[in-house]
């Protein structure tokens, strides 16, 4: 199968950690997605540069796939994409503060910072009230206009594209849903926009009194499952491929890695592979990580370092310096192993890593 980075590294020294990212599958997830929200929009987070995973070739993927609504955290975030979107748009999450009034970015067409508070609409509204996006706090109490400021006046002066709300626990099966859910009904009455907002990755599954006019998902888009009922659409994107930077073999009562937290109990051989937790590799992952090389699973031994793992070998004895194997990366079950959430797993994935999609 070809490989082709969209933007290959410039260095001409290859990566010996590498992301392998399925292109076919980060699409089929938009789409199992958009199906799920039924005749409501489907757009895509890709703060956190995509997820960990490259905002810049997501989005032009996405865009490719017929996604138009886009979704950054911060103003620096947001840069970088323009020249990508075309005819799509690009909400800045964290609103707009004073220092960012003068960013040049702020006026662009495709750009709406997304309102968080009344000192927020008052400040947009005396910079010309241009379009914009309103979020409004049902209950989760982070960001967002409280619901005792729905009825300002000063909201009907705004030129508002989405007014949108955040699910706290969509996740789960519990009662702060449906509150949420009756006051963004509150809020869709209280506040005139052009489309309304409420329903992130795991909201989509809530069902379609939870979709509106647009659903906004993240974690799903690149392979997490926020919601069991998800699995059977959701597929994986990222895969970590590594290389083999030595072999080694051991004989019972030989030690490993810091702290000697593993010792062997017969003789084997492992490899030394380049991956640690400077690459996001994490020290969870210690006691519960895995390789795999053809049909062969191979344990993670001992602690991880900042650059380095260990790994038994014994069922691939033929493995060799400059070999590739691919890393075990399930989200779902290694977010269960090692006590991460699926977001930290995606996004705490480094920069060093050679990012290629194929």
């Amino acid at each position: 199968m070809a490989r082709r980075a969209i933007f290959p590294m410039q260095d001409s020294c290859p990566s010996p950690a590498r992301l392998i990212l399925d292109r076919n599958a980060l699409v089929s997830n938009w789409e199992a997605l958009a199906r799920i929200s039924g005749g409501a929009a489907t757009g895509a987070a890709i703060k956190a540069d995509g997820y960990g995973l490259g905002a810049a070739d997501i989005l032009r993927i996405l865009y490719d796939a017929g996604c138009r609504d886009f979704y950054v955290a911060h103003w620096q975030e947001a840069a970088p994409l323009l020249p990508l979107l075309q005819d799509a748009s690009l909400s800045v999450l964290n609103g707009v503060m004073p220092q960012d009034m003068a960013n040049p970015h702020l006026h662009h067409p495709a750009v709406k910072p997304v309102l968080n508070s009344m000192a927020q609409a008052e400040r947009w509204a005396r910079a010309g009230g241009e379009r914009c996006d309103l979020m409004v706090d049902t209950g989760m109490n982070r960001l967002g206009l409280s619901m005792a400021d729905i009825a300002d006046p000063l909201l009907q002066k705004l030129d508002i594209d989405v007014c949108m709300s955040h699910l706290a626990s969509a996740d789960e099966d519990v009662p702060q849903n449906e509150v949420q859910l009756d006051n963004f009904r509150a809020v869709r009455s209280a506040i005139k926009a052009g489309r309304y907002s409420l329903a992130n990755s795991a909201g989509i599954a809530l069902g379609r009194d939870y979709h509106f006019d647009l659903t906004r998902p993240g974690l799903s888009l690149y392979g997490g499952v926020p919601r069991a009922e998800m699995r059977e659409h959701i597929k994986a994107v990222a895969t970590i491929d590594t290389m083999v930077l030595q072999v080694r073999d051991l004989k019972a009562g030989d030690m490993v890695g810091y702290n000697a937290m593993f010792t062997a109990d017969r003789v084997m051989r492992i490899a030394i592979l380049s991956l640690g937790y400077a690459d996001g590799y994490l020290r969870n992952f210690t006691g519960s990580g895995m390789l795999l090389h053809k049909n062969s699973e191979l344990p993670v031994l001992g602690r991880i370092s900042m650059d380095l793992i260990a790994a038994d070998i014994s069922a691939s004895p033929d493995l060799q310096e400059g070999d590739r194997v691919l890393c075990a990366y399930d989200l779902m079950h290694y977010a269960a192993a090692t006590g991460l959430s699926q977001y930290e797993l995606l996004t705490n994935l480094a920069e060093r890593f050679e990012r290629v999609w194929v």
